[in-house]
């Protein structure tokens, strides 16, 4: 916001042939308003959002840099990773999960370009939340997932029937 008082209006008195003043009734006087300029636009808003959410840490000893997005405002909810982008079995389980996933919740997105590792990074960089990986205990002994919370690292493992439920309460 800026209050600009009645500058602006009295440098367009001086040059214009119209008259900017106000007559006030009640007191009889005559005076040239004040303005305020707003200043929200939405350029505005999403620079201070991600002004606000750009995060820098450390992790495992690598330097990290994120977006902490609400999970309300994050352009992903959720992504859904295959361990090994070359084993067929990981990626078919993987793609289940997602369509599964994307039902409840749209704002999910599958990947499986390059390592967990940069999958990881990448989606963090972005602001997605939640990350489900699918690996072999998830194929050999039904054991769930792993969802990995983006602010802190965090990994657990969550069954395959309790996964929407779990994304949902936690978004």
């Amino acid at each position: 916001m800026a209050y600009r008082t009645d500058f602006d209006l009295k440098q367009h008195s001086d040059f214009s042939k119209v008259d900017l003043s106000y007559f006030d009734e009640e007191t009889k006087e005559r005076f040239i308003p004040h303005c305020i300029e707003p200043s929200f636009g939405l350029d505005r808003t999403v620079l201070a959002v991600l002004c606000d959410a750009y995060t820098e840490d450390e992790m495992a000893g690598e330097k990290r840099v994120y977006l902490k997005l609400a999970p309300s405002v994050a352009p992903y909810k959720v992504a859904v990773f295959p361990l090994l982008k070359n084993k067929p079995e990981l990626i078919k389980k993987a793609q289940e999960i997602f369509a599964m996933i994307k039902k409840a919740i749209p704002a999910a997105a599958f990947d499986d370009n390059g390592n967990i590792g940069k999958r990881y990074r990448r989606q963090d960089e972005i602001g997605t939340p939640f990350c489900v990986t699918v690996d072999f205990d998830t194929i050999e002994k039904g054991a769930g997932v792993t969802v990995r919370d983006r602010d802190t690292g965090k990994q657990e493992r969550v069954g395959e029937k309790d996964l929407v439920d779990f994304l949902k309460g936690k978004l």
